[in-house]
């Protein structure tokens, strides 16, 4: 069993107040959820609107499947519009 650790530095561009950030957010991780089977979080700044840390982890048999899945997660948060992405981090698989 292998699980992956992917962390996401991101700033919402389109964002104007905390509720907006949560809708944003709220319909990201539906997606990702829905497409990628992973867990994601909002992990840090959850105070400020334009701002946001996220934990996705993914569970696989596979290592390198697992890190497949991550790389297409940070594609796809990477093609979002409404999101810029400052800082990614992968964390070893286990």
């Amino acid at each position: 069993m292998f699980v992956g650790l992917l962390v996401v530095d991101c700033r919402i561009g389109e964002g104007h107040s905390l509720k907006e950030k949560r809708r944003i957010l709220q319909n990201l991780f539906a997606h990702l959820k829905r497409d990628f089977n992973i867990s994601i979080a909002e992990v840090e700044h959850q105070d400020l609107w334009q701002r946001a840390k996220l934990a996705i982890s993914h569970v696989n048999s596979d290592g390198r499947a697992a890190q497949a899945t991550l790389n297409r997660v940070l594609e796809t948060i990477n093609a979002d519009p409404r999101l810029v992405v400052m800082d990614s981090e992968t964390m070893p698989l286990y």
